[in-house]
């Protein structure tokens, strides 16, 4: 299934969500519990995979299944959908898009920040306030640790690199040098 098409069904759940006005939060728990039992069953998994099972059989089983997951009617029908249409195998790639497409609308991006050192909380929150400004965003950040770097920070959104690392700007400084 390409990207694409779990992008579809994602933007399309995103603007029943967001039509319904739906708790975001408890949407994306209950996408959380759905997926804890998806990942925990591998019989659950094999039914609803199997071509042998009907798409009415394979519902029934969902409607059985919600009566323990309490999902939310929408949510329920998202994933009746993906049943019926035969991509349910693709569940997760839709979650993940959903996911995304939900940060996305709320102005929300997400940044790769790789520091030499680990940061106090008060230098991330600086940190965290400079990258929202220069992303115009709000920032999901995810935070690594790599030495090599020396010292500053390499941030990371989206396929946007700002270097702001001692060894990024050595590795500058000795281009210059070698064209000079």
């Amino acid at each position: 299934m390409s990207s694409a098409f779990a992008s579809r069904y994602a933007r399309a759940f995103a603007d029943v969500v967001g039509s319904a006005h739906l708790n975001t939060i408890a949407i994306d728990q209950q996408l959380t519990d759905f997926l804890a039992t998806w990942d925990g069953s591998t019989e659950l998994r094999s039914t609803f995979e199997n071509p042998a099972i009907s798409a009415t059989q394979k519902i029934a089983i969902l409607d059985k299944l919600n009566t323990k997951l309490g999902l939310q009617k929408e949510l329920r029908n998202l994933i009746a959908v993906l049943i019926h249409n035969d991509r349910i195998v693709h569940v997760k790639e839709v979650i993940a898009a959903y996911r995304a497409e939900l940060e996305e609308r709320q102005g929300i991006r997400q940044a790769e920040i790789t520091t030499a050192r680990e940061l106090p909380e008060d230098e991330r929150t600086t940190l965290l306030i400079g990258v929202g400004k220069l992303a115009g965003a709000k920032i999901q950040p995810t935070f690594k640790l790599d030495k090599s770097i020396l010292g500053g920070t390499v941030v990371r959104i989206g396929s946007t690199v700002y270097d702001g690392s001692v060894r990024g700007r050595l590795e500058r400084l000795k281009e210059v040098l070698v064209a000079g």
